[in-house]
């Protein structure tokens, strides 16, 4: 069986970018548009892993990452940070909430293929 993502991030042309190399890698994909409806989507199907942005509306990225850790089977998926937002702080901030990995926008393929690999997922 396929591994499963999950994008999360307001930005349909982020979606857009991350769903063509995650499938053209090999993986399914789902995706939300704000943290509230990427919890939902976690409660219908745990994904394997998921890309997150930081600044969303409605539900931004750390809150859904609090919650996501708090649900039934949440400290499975692998999570990765995928913001604008790379000082320090915040990166701090986003592994001690449980993130496994941090990449920068912008991203392309080779980068999220060389994170991957480092979380054994490629």
């Amino acid at each position: 069986m396929k591994k499963s993502w999950l994008i999360v991030d307001d930005s349909r042309v982020i979606r857009g970018i991350a769903r063509g190399i995650l499938q053209g890698l090999g993986f399914e994909t789902d995706e939300a548009e704000d943290g509230k409806q990427a919890l939902a989507a976690c409660v219908k199907r745990m994904p394997d892993a998921v890309l997150l942005d930081w600044n969303m509306p409605v539900m931004n990225g750390i809150e859904f990452l609090r919650q996501l850790r708090a649900m039934p089977g949440g400290k499975e998926p692998k999570v990765f940070f995928c913001t604008t937002e790379n000082d320090m702080n915040h990166i701090t901030q986003a592994l001690e909430t449980g993130a496994d990995e941090f990449i920068m926008k912008p991203f392309d393929a080779e980068i999220l293929s060389s994170k991957l690999a480092l979380q054994g997922l490629a």
